[in-house]
């Protein structure tokens, strides 16, 4: 008893289980424990075009640190990279037909791992739109209606944000750190560490591995089983598959709508992330239009 207690509780739970599994099937040390290797950095890289100067040991260093949590973080990667295969082919036409790099799809994944999250300061959807910067590209906010969890037009908000930075940096690597911390401040930086290059750039932790995280992404995305992953086409998440109902008129019931569309109200909100609420009013004296998506006769049955 006096040796039990002074082994650490974790070694009890995790390790004695295993060194017991291991004497019992006759397993060498060498076998029970996994290697880890250091994933390879690639000889080369760039974001969005713009040259990553890998030759400096900071910058090695900051992209090995985010590589290597990515790598081991194996049920998180896998089950981005399942959304991936359904939300990417979404995204990059977007972002192609406004102009906007490939490799701000990474940028993406980085803000919300490709899931309608709310962050801390309340920025919301794939993209972490703050509501005042939503109002200030033309997607709307309401008690029924919040367009920053619509993925298409999101990402069309966000493509102009991005295109708006562009203009004022004439750096696409800026353009991304300014999507974490604000124009204002990368400006300010700027100004006070007579620098434009993200790479000479002192900046707090979280803007500081913001590019070098989708980076990450990148590196692994483009060889996912160089990093250990392994999945093929029958693990990937199909796309959805829908038709659009146009919606002039309000809705007192989306539960009522669904079944009249031969479907149910949850399959109504996985497809419309964007209405908040269980009804969609539409004011007369200012009359919108919306699409609404509804799931493919079939689909939730057949999608594999």
């Amino acid at each position: 008893m006096k040796i039990i207690k002074h082994i650490p509780f974790f070694f009890i739970i995790l390790v004695l289980p295993a060194v017991c599994f291991a004497q019992d099937n006759n397993i060498s040390g060498q076998q029970l424990f996994q290697k880890i290797h250091l994933p390879e950095l690639p000889d080369k890289l760039d974001f969005a075009g713009e040259k990553v100067p890998l030759e400096y040991f900071d910058v090695r260093e900051s992209l090995q640190r985010e590589i290597l949590i990515m790598s081991y973080w194996h049920a998180s990667m896998m089950y981005t990279m399942q959304l991936a295969s359904r939300y990417l082919q979404v995204i990059e036409p977007i972002l192609k037909e406004n102009g906007i790099p490939d490799d701000f799809k990474y940028l993406c994944i980085t803000e919300s791992n490709l899931q309608n999250l709310v962050s801390p300061a309340k920025a919301a959807g794939f993209w972490q739109i703050m509501s005042a910067t939503a109002k200030q590209y033309g997607i709307e906010i309401s008690t029924e209606v919040d367009e920053r969890y619509h993925l298409e037009k999101a990402t069309v908000a966000a493509c102009k944000y991005l295109k708006d930075a562009y203009k004022k940096f004439g750096n696409w690597t800026l353009v991304a750190a300014s999507y974490n911390v604000g124009m204002g401040h990368i400006e300010s930086q700027i100004s006070c560490q007579k620098t434009s290059s993200y790479y000479d750039m002192a900046l707090n932790e979280e803007t500081a591995r913001y590019v070098y995280r989708s980076l990450g992404y990148k590196i692994i995305f483009r060889d996912v089983s160089k990093y250990g992953f392994y999945l093929n086409d029958e693990n990937m998440f199909p796309p959805l598959k829908y038709k659009e109902v146009k919606v002039k008129t309000s809705i007192a019931n989306l539960a009522e709508f669904a079944q009249k569309h031969g479907t149910n109200y949850k399959m109504i909100k996985y497809f419309n992330p964007w209405l908040r609420s269980n009804k969609l009013t539409i004011n007369s004296e200012a009359p919108k239009e919306y699409t609404i998506k509804i799931p493919e006769k079939g689909f939730r049955q057949n999608a594999y």
